[in-house]
């Protein structure tokens, strides 16, 4: 089984439908090619960021229990009753103590941690220096959810830095209100709370599963890995296995579903405007306890294409723009 995943980001805009909107009128426009003038932009007086947001990771071991308290005491991971809500850090100590031995053989399996900080940093940087060749001076921050460096830190350097116009783009292709939408809700509050940083003006980047830059180089890095299968290549089965949600998050209006579909939808589009015929199943990975999570789920359909005696599987870990346990892991190893 091979895994492809996408860390090369692309310059990203809001699709015209999404539940998060910009906070403020856009007062950046870039696109690629020769540098030019930025409406609205004053380098006397604006000081731009970009602020990437993710999910996080334990660096050590002895990281892992409390990583997996925070992720559990995020009320949009684990939803409780209102009358209830009360007892969110009791069921975040008892659920990751109990999840702590498991997921530290996990990490021990990829070498003692996530490399999630430290890609992300080097996609900030590489972002950082690819807007400076395009003459849009800005500073790349890096926040993570539910480790550091957290949210609370990044927005403590947006403010030592004096940022004054800032965009906001999740590192989530697309949006679910469990990891965009929990990080931007947390987001706005630290901002509304700072009376400079309130001041400042925002535009929040929702999804970006469909941006064209995004979805050829999802073709390009599928097709690269066709190429490594023997004769035949035809007959390997697109394999995109994405990070699942419980089914009642999309029951209440969360668009994480459809946007999946809609994206593996655009890449397979491509891919036969390219001349790729394969066949391609969409999955869902990473459930967690005894709720109904989005189907089909990732064991169970290659279980299923087993069965169908498929001989050739390109798994491609679609929701992932980095390499962290559900990859390295979790499809790499588990599956």
């Amino acid at each position: 089984m091979r895994a492809v995943s996408v860390s090369a980001l692309q310059h990203v805009d809001c699709p015209p439908s999404t539940s998060y909107r910009p906070l403020a009128r856009p007062s950046l426009v870039h696109s690629p090619g020769p540098a030019r003038p930025i409406p609205g932009y004053d380098p006397d007086t604006d000081r731009v960021g970009v602020l990437l947001l993710n999910l996080g990771g334990p660096e050590t071991l002895e990281d892992v229990r409390p990583f997996l308290y925070n992720l559990f005491a995020d009320p949009d991971i684990i939803r409780l009753p209102p009358a209830a809500r009360w007892l969110q850090p009791a069921v975040a100590w008892l659920i990751s103590t109990l999840r702590a031995p498991k997921s530290r053989r996990g990490y021990a399996a990829i070498g003692g941690g996530s490399p999630l900080r430290a890609i992300t940093q080097e996609q900030a940087d590489a972002l950082a220096g690819a807007l400076a060749d395009r003459a849009v001076p800005a500073r790349a921050y890096v926040a993570m959810r539910y480790w550091a460096p957290t949210t609370e830190q990044a927005v403590a350097a947006l403010k030592a830095d004096r940022i004054n116009k800032l965009v906001v783009l999740p590192l989530y292709p697309q949006f679910s209100v469990s990891t965009s939408g929990s990080s931007l809700r947390l987001l706005e509050r630290l901002l509304r709370e700072d009376a400079q940083l309130a001041a400042a003006r925002h535009v929040v980047i929702p999804s970006w599963y469909a941006r064209p830059g995004y979805v050829a180089a999802s073709c390009d890095l599928i097709q690269a890995e066709l190429a490594r299968f023997p004769a035949e290549a035809d007959g390997v089965e697109i394999f995109f296995s994405a990070h699942g949600v419980p089914q009642s998050y999309v029951d209440e209006g969360d668009p994480y579903k459809e946007e999946m579909e809609q994206c593996v939808a655009l890449i397979m589009t491509e891919l036969a405007a390219r001349g790729v015929r394969n066949t391609h199943t969409l999955a869902y990975q990473s459930r967690v306890g005894p709720v109904q999570w989005l189907r089909p789920y990732t064991d169970d359909a290659i279980r299923y294409l087993g069965e169908r005696r498929v001989r050739g599987l390109l798994a491609v870990p679609i929701s992932f723009v980095s390499e962290h346990i559900e990859t390295l892991e979790e499809i790499d190893m588990e599956y």
